[in-house]
């Protein structure tokens, strides 16, 4: 539906060209001697003056129609960038999992450019549900390397903050002028979208964290990328999930993260049925035998790098 904006530029151009074009056109050929000539110029112009008016109209709507939902969204080129440069996989202390270079990446200036771009752009823009999951998500991740470049070299994410503040409840950055912690990101926006996915896609820069992915999240590839952090997640062993399948003590070891936030899997059913199509097939018996108890597994919180 056109706005009004839209339908007053339609009528000023039908004016201008009624007005101008044909009459400059006919003047033209009035000069012609031959009143066939003259006749068959008219028409031609006619049909020029229809495609002209056409043109116009295309042009001045092109500048007032809304364009795609995308345009409204943030541009996270940037995070990509560091993505690539610094985001490598590797093994520490025997569990693989993409590591952070956190030294070199805190000497990148593209990482300063984000921050400023994040610091001037309002959420507000942001339309669909898909938008902002994937911008949320996005900007956790981006506010938990801050926040160890920020305190680079240490050990823990968990060793920020002090005794009274965690380091969930620091403020870790700033968007569209507010500053957020992570927890305010996590707890106060990601949770309530409800979708229990995102706890295998936000990265709080630790070892048993679901691996930092190398590439932003986007809204119209978000479902895809999410399921396959899920998938890549539970196929890690050491982190994710296994299969103790020894006779005297069958169980099912999660990641912590499925016992945290349980209370995010009760509208799918429950853990043991939303991450069923997520595990690898020889898993998926264990998870619908009630003789399999689930037990979970040591958090390694040491960095996710060097």
């Amino acid at each position: 539906m056109l706005s009004s904006t839209n339908k007053i530029i339609l009528k000023i151009s039908d004016y201008i060209l009624s007005r101008t074009t044909t009459k400059s056109l006919q003047a033209y050929f009035s000069n012609m001697n031959s009143t066939q000539n003259k006749q068959l110029m008219i028409r031609e112009c006619s049909l020029i003056t229809k495609f002209l008016k056409s043109v116009f109209i295309i042009a001045c709507l092109s500048f007032l129609i809304p364009g795609p939902t995308h345009a409204n969204s943030f541009d996270f080129s940037e995070w990509d960038v560091l993505l690539t440069k610094y985001v490598e996989p590797g093994l520490i202390d025997g569990i693989s999992l993409n590591t952070v270079d956190y030294g070199k990446l805190k000497l990148d200036p593209v990482s300063h450019q984000l921050e400023n771009k994040l610091r001037l752009f309002s959420p507000t823009k942001l339309r669909t549900h898909q938008e902002k999951l994937a911008f949320w998500i996005n900007v956790y991740n981006i506010f938990a390397v801050k926040i160890v470049t920020e305190n680079y070299p240490l050990k823990s994410i968990k060793s920020v903050g002090g005794l009274f503040k965690s380091v969930w409840k620091i403020k870790a950055g700033t968007v569209g002028g507010k500053k957020y912690s992570l927890g305010e990101i996590e707890h106060g926006i990601l949770r309530k979208m409800g979708d229990p996915r995102i706890h295998t896609a936000i990265v709080c820069a630790s070892i048993s964290c679901p691996n930092l992915s190398k590439k932003a999240y986007k809204s119209e590839k978000l479902n895809e990328q999410l399921d396959m952090q899920m998938s890549n997640f539970l196929a890690n062993p050491n982190k994710g999930m296994r299969v103790d399948n020894n006779q005297q003590s069958k169980s099912i070891l999660l990641s912590p993260i499925f016992d945290w936030f349980a209370d995010d899997f009760k509208s799918s059913g429950g853990v043991r049925k939303f991450i069923k199509p997520y595990v690898p097939i020889r898993y998926r018996d264990a998870l619908e035998n009630t003789q399999y108890p689930i037990s979970y597994m040591d958090y390694n919180w040491a960095i996710n790098g060097s």
